[in-house]
């Protein structure tokens, strides 16, 4: 019987790949792969051909996998995490009342902005 040696530990701070994807991406297929799974069960439950259903759920399974390794391309292990951010982003700011700019912070002898003394445990100085 021949030996198999799988290499696991890729190296130190490195995120996990399989096939291709990388770190959040091969949590997106599992999911897919469980919804898909489900779709099909309620489908066959529901009476509708064997046949059909594997047809829809192929497709539709093919086209999810197709726009994850996409993502994964596109945007690597942290960039699509990155581009969600920018998009929540705001890009002006209103405020109706300049008092917030005009009213200077009151700091304490220590230079530290002053805080409410019933947030703190005690008064005592640092």
């Amino acid at each position: 019987m021949a030996n198999s040696v799988y290499k696991i530990n890729k190296g130190i701070n490195k995120s996990i790949e399989f096939k291709g994807l990388k770190a959040q991406y091969i949590w997106y297929v599992a999911a897919t792969i469980f919804i898909l799974l489900v779709l099909f069960s309620i489908l066959y439950f529901l009476g509708i051909s064997q046949y059909l259903c594997l047809v829809i759920v192929g497709g539709i399974g093919f086209w999810v996998l197709k726009v994850i390794f996409g993502l994964s391309k596109k945007y690597g292990e942290h960039g699509l995490m990155k581009a969600m951010a920018k998009k929540m982003i705001p890009t002006v700011l209103r405020s109706n009342d300049r008092n917030i700019f005009q009213k200077p912070l009151k700091h304490n002898q220590y230079g530290k902005a002053a805080t409410n003394s019933r947030n703190r445990r005690n008064n005592l100085p640092g």
